[in-house]
């Protein structure tokens, strides 16, 4: 008489382990958890500027007016640049702006420049 061992034994047959499949998963569900929990706390320290407009105040000076969105609470550091019209950079600034409570905030900036400017702007926008 055969037993059931000697069947799987002649025929190739082996028991399926769980364990490798089970750290398999878990890694994967780690890694997907970690990859997420980066994207949601990038999102939550994004800062988004955006261009109000500029005045030329005299050929050494403009002034650059913007609004940032999105950190409350925390300090925000911001690089305003100014541009000649062959969009080369003849002026900038780093505006190191404090904590607020509010999402929104309108701000005003003077950047000095070492020749005539024809526009203003945000290069960008961090938490510091």
């Amino acid at each position: 008489m055969t037993t059931a061992q000697q069947l799987d034994d002649r025929y190739g047959r082996t028991r399926r382990r769980k364990a490798p499949w089970i750290v398999l998963i878990t890694v994967a569900v780690l890694l997907v958890g970690a990859f997420g929990w980066s994207i949601v706390t990038e999102q939550m320290n994004s800062v988004d500027s955006d261009d109000l407009g500029f005045d030329l105040v005299d050929e050494h000076t403009v002034d650059v007016r913007f609004q940032i969105t999105g950190v409350q609470g925390k300090d925000v550091v911001c690089v305003v640049e100014a541009l000649d019209e062959e969009f080369g950079v003849v002026g900038w600034k780093v505006v190191e702006i404090p904590a607020s409570d509010s999402h929104s905030q309108a701000l005003s900036t003077t950047v000095p420049t070492v020749a005539e400017a024809t526009t203003g702007l945000v290069n960008s926008c961090w938490v510091a």
